[in-house]
C-alpha cells in the first residue's frame, strides 16, 4: 500500500536522509526503510522572508494501515505511473501527426506503444540543424521561416525556460514527466513544485524521444510542411507535403503550435470551425537576478543556499488584467520571430538558471472584440500588426525602453545597471508607438501595482523589450467530444496550436489525450 505523508517542513540546509527521517516521525512509522520511500514532492516556501523553509510530500511503501483521517497529513498515494488504454479501433493505415511539439511528439508516442506506426511530420528541422540555424540567425543571420525558435523538433517549447508545471491538475502530468526522466531529463523534475527541464537538456530530450518513437515503429520526417489537406466526403484522405508531394491518410492529428498561420488559414479555406479567442500581448521585462533574489529572499539570497528566485505577478483591473508569464531566472530575451518583417520575443532559459538577468513577459489579456477583424483569423492579423510595427520601429532590431521611462512616456537614452540580453541589435524606442494604446495603459497600471510589490520593479533600471504577442494561440480549432474537428472527421486539432492547452505540460496530456481518441474510436 503507498501513503504520501504531506507538509514536511524543513530548513533551508538538508539532506535527503533528513528529509526521510521526518516522514517517519510525521506518520509515526519509524519502521519504513529508506529504499521504500520516495520524495514526491518539494517546494520552497519564501512568504516570509523571516522564515523560509522547504515543504516536502514523501510516499511510503507500508503494510496495510487504517487511513481513519487522525493525522490529515496522510493519504493513500493512488496516482497512476502509467498509461492505460483499451484500443477498440483497427488501425490499418498509419495515422499521420503534424508537429513535433509536445502534443505531437506524445500523440505519436502513445500511437507507437500501441504499434500503430504513425507518421511524424514536422516543417521544421531536427534539433541539432535547428540550434545551429537558431544562433545563426541570432549572429544577425537571416530567418529561416520553416526552422526558428518557433517551429522545428520539439516546438517552441524547445528554445524556453523548459517550464512543465501546469494548473490543470490531470494524473496524466505524472506520466508526462516520468516520460521525460525516462528520455533525459533530470529526476528533479519528479518532485520539483515547480519543475523545468531548461533549453540546453530540453533539446537532448526531445531528440532521445524522437529516436524512442522511431524504435517502437514510428517514422519521423523534418523539413516536411503541410501545405494542404486533402478532405473526400467531410473527412480527411491525406496530405500535400511542401507543395507536392501526396500522403494518404484517414487519421490526421494537427499538432501544428499558435504560430502556424500558413495552416491556420488553409484550414479556413476548407471550412473548419474555428472561433478567435483571448490571449494577451506586451513585453519582456529584465532585472537583475540578484535583484529579484533579494526581492524574494531578502537577506537569505546573501547564503547562497537558494535557487534563483522566481516571482508571479497579476494585477486585475476594471477592464484589463496585466500578470507576468514564463518567468525565466537566469535567463535571456531572445528573437523568436518567425516571418519576415516582424519581429517577436520571447524568454530563455538553460537548466542552470545562471545569466545574470531575469525576464518575464509583462502581458495585458486581448479580447476578441479588440480585433479589427472579427473572423476567425483576425487574432493573427492583430499580432501580426504589432509585430511589425515592433520590427519598423527598430530598424529590424528589437525596441528597448527602461521601465520607469515607458510611465514616464519618455524615450529612454541610457541605460542603467541592467544590460539587455537580447541577442542582436536592439533601439532605444518608446514602445509605446508599437502597442495598441489600451494595452500601454494597462501596462502602466500594472507596474506601478507590481512596483508597490517588489519596490523597485518599474522605478528601478528594469528594461523593457518589445513585443511579447505569442502568449498562446489566437484562435481554436473545435472539436468535439471525440476529439475530431467538428467539421472534418478523422482530423484530430490537439495541443496549443488547436486552442486547447497552454504551455509545455498542458499540451503534452493533450497530446496523450487524442492519442487515447484515435486508439478507443470504434
Amino acid at each position: 500500500m503507498l501513503i504520501v505523508v504531506n507538509n514536511i517542513k524543513m530548513p533551508m540546509v538538508h539532506n535527503t536522509a533528513e528529509v526521510f527521517e521526518a516522514a517517519r516521525k510525521s506518520a509515526r512509522l519509524n519502521c519504513v526503510s529508506r529504499d521504500k520511500m520516495f520524495v514526491y514532492k518539494k517546494s520552497l516556501d519564501a512568504r516570509r522572508k523571516s522564515d523560509i523553509h522547504y515543504v516536502y510530500s514523501v510516499v511510503m511503501d507500508v503494510e496495510d494501515i487504517p487511513l481513519d483521517g487522525a493525522n490529515g497529513n496522510i493519504r493513500k498515494f493512488d496516482i497512476p505511473e502509467d498509461v492505460e488504454i483499451e484500443p477498440k479501433a483497427r488501425i490499418t493505415d498509419a495515422p499521420v501527426v503534424v508537429g513535433s511539439g509536445p502534443a505531437g511528439l506524445f500523440t505519436a508516442y502513445i500511437l507507437s506503444r500501441y504499434g500503430c506506426r504513425p507518421i511524424l511530420l514536422e516543417r521544421g528541422c531536427d534539433a541539432d540543424e535547428r540550434t545551429r540555424r537558431v544562433e545563426e540567425f541570432r549572429r544577425g543571420g537571416k530567418l529561416d521561416e520553416n526552422t526558428n525558435i518557433q517551429f522545428g523538433e520539439g516546438g517552441a517549447g524547445t528554445f524556453s525556460d523548459g517550464k512543465l508545471n501546469s494548473r490543470i491538475g490531470d494524473p496524466l502530468q505524472r506520466f508526462v514527466l516520468k516520460t521525460f526522466v525516462k528520455f533525459g531529463a533530470p529526476e528533479e523534475i519528479l518532485f520539483d513544485a515547480k519543475p523545468h527541464i531548461g533549453t540546453d537538456i530540453l533539446r537532448d530530450v526531445v531528440k532521445n524521444m524522437r529516436r524512442g518513437i522511431e524504435e517502437l515503429g514510428g517514422t519521423v520526417r523534418f523539413n516536411a510542411c503541410v501545405t494542404d489537406i486533402k478532405i473526400k466526403g467531410g473527412a480527411v484522405c491525406g496530405v500535400e507535403i511542401n507543395g507536392g508531394e501526396s500522403l494518404d491518410c484517414t487519421r490526421l492529428v494537427l499538432a501544428i503550435g499558435h504560430s502556424s498561420r500558413d495552416t491556420y488559414e488553409c484550414l479556413a479555406r476548407h471550412g473548419a470551425v474555428l472561433e478567435p479567442k483571448p490571449f494577451a500581448i506586451g513585453v519582456r521585462i529584465e532585472h537583475t537576478q540578484e535583484f529579484i533574489n533579494y526581492a524574494q529572499y531578502g537577506s537569505a539570497a546573501r547564503l547562497g543556499v537558494l535557487p534563483p528566485a522566481e516571482y508571479r505577478l497579476a494585477m486585475n483591473g476594471k477592464e484589463r488584467s496585466c500578470f507576468s508569464f514564463c518567468m525565466c531566472p537566469g535567463g535571456t530575451v531572445v528573437n523568436s520571430s518567425s516571418e519576415r518583417g516582424g519581429l517577436v520575443v520571447n524568454g530563455m532559459s538553460n537548466s542552470a538558471r545562471d545569466g545574470i538577468n531575469a525576464n518575464s513577459a509583462l502581458v495585458v489579456s486581448v479580447r476578441p472584440s479588440d480585433f479589427e477583424n472579427p473572423a476567425p483569423l483576425g487574432g493573427i492579423d492583430f499580432q501580426r500588426k504589432y509585430e511589425r510595427l515592433a520590427y519598423k520601429l527598430a530598424d529590424g532590431g528589437a525596441p528597448i525602453q527602461l521601465a520607469r521611462d515607458f510611465l514616464n512616456d519618455t524615450k529612454t537614452t541610457r541605460l542603467g545597471g541592467v544590460m539587455p540580453t537580447f541577442t542582436g541589435n536592439t533601439r532605444m524606442c518608446s514602445l509605446r508607438q508599437c502597442l495598441p494604446e489600451f494595452v500601454s495603459e494597462t501596462l502602466c497600471d500594472g507596474l506601478r501595482f507590481f512596483d508597490r510589490k517588489m519596490h523597485g520593479f518599474a522605478t528601478g533600471d528594469a528594461v523593457m523589450t518589445g513585443v511579447e504577442t505569442r502568449t498562446s494561440a489566437p484562435l481554436r480549432i473545435l472539436r468535439g467530444g471525440d476529439g475530431q474537428s467538428l467539421a472534418i472527421r478523422g482530423m484530430y486539432p490537439s495541443g496549443e496550436g488547436a486552442g486547447y492547452a497552454g504551455g509545455i505540460m498542458s499540451a503534452a496530456v493533450d497530446g496523450i489525450k487524442t492519442a487515447k481518441h484515435i486508439l478507443e474510436d470504434e
